[in-house]
């Protein structure tokens, strides 16, 4: 028996599997700016949130955390999806809006249990010099500033 099998509408939310393929295929399409498959990234926040001692639910948001800002998945579509509550909180909680103050979005981000680890584990992951070096120095120091503004208003040390 699978899991699909096994879950009812009214009690089971999709395993990490499931977000995890879910999350690659609404991505497939997409590359980074440097050129990567997308899924790259959402990888790597997946395993940073994990490293840093995230729960299931906050690494089902790590996979998902792009999904509703990009257009991959619509919001509503979250929020009917086989999600908890606090992964969808969290998702929505580090969707930035369109032409949303940072400090409205971080404070979205503080208030909201959980999202703090995986915004953390994305902006680790934007930030990663070896990932910002396949960028003109323009685009670097663009990002490198935006990354450090954010981690400022989450009250993150520097990496």
């Amino acid at each position: 028996m699978t899991d699909n099998e096994r879950r009812t509408p009214e009690t089971a939310a999709l395993t990490l599997t499931e977000v995890e393929a879910l999350a690659r295929n609404a991505h497939a399409a997409q590359r980074d700016k440097a050129g990567r498959p997308y899924a790259e990234h959402l990888r790597a926040v997946a395993d940073g949130v994990r490293a840093r001692g995230g729960d299931e639910e906050q690494i089902a948001a790590a996979w998902l955390h792009d999904s509703v800002e990009d257009e991959a998945l619509s919001e509503d579509w979250l929020r009917g999806a086989a999600l908890s509550a606090r992964t969808k909180d969290i998702v929505l909680a580090v969707t930035k809006r369109a032409g949303e103050a940072q400090e409205t979005y971080a404070a979205r981000v503080l208030a909201t249990e959980g999202a703090l680890l995986v915004k953390e584990s994305d902006l680790a992951h934007n930030a990663d010099p070896a990932r910002l070096a396949a960028l003109d120095e323009a685009t670097r120091a663009r990002l490198t500033q935006k990354y450090a503004t954010m981690r400022e208003l989450l009250g993150l040390p520097r990496p």
